[in-house]
């Protein structure tokens, strides 16, 4: 694959999009019955607002790297691939889990901080490069 990072970000990209959707539309409806709660669909908006701001950073990465591999960029580059799967994916998980019937809160809710951690890296990795000379 020419660039892997690219096309994770097109996937993330995507498929935040189609879970913003569902949020809007399905989720709401399934609120209105009761069934989820107005926390829970808060929730999967935030994991969608996170998932789509990273794909965003994770492109720009990507075309920044495309020539010149910085080392702080692509450790970034998977902190974010890492913490988007952990923070947002978790949260997809503990939102639906009342529509999904997977109770496994207890596995997810740990996962949520620490995808959350990696986030946190992949933005200090790119904030030491931005401190290091430039390099031509």
């Amino acid at each position: 694959m020419k660039n892997t990072f690219s096309f994770i970000a097109g996937v993330f990209g995507t498929t935040g999009v189609a879970f913003g959707a569902l949020g809007a539309h399905a989720l709401k409806q399934k609120m209105q019955e009761g069934i989820i709660t107005i926390d829970q669909l808060n929730a999967f908006d935030t994991a969608t607002k996170y998932q789509l701001m990273h794909a965003i950073v994770l492109f720009i990465l990507a075309y920044i790297n495309r020539h010149n591999q910085h080392k702080l960029y692509s450790i970034a580059s998977y902190l974010i691939v890492f913490g988007v799967l952990f923070f947002s994916g978790s949260i997809y998980m503990l939102a639906t889990q009342n529509i999904s019937n997977i109770h496994l809160g207890f596995i997810f809710g740990p996962i949520t901080p620490l995808g959350g951690l990696l986030l946190i890296g992949g933005w200090l990795c790119i904030t030491i490069q931005g401190l290091k000379p430039h390099e031509s």
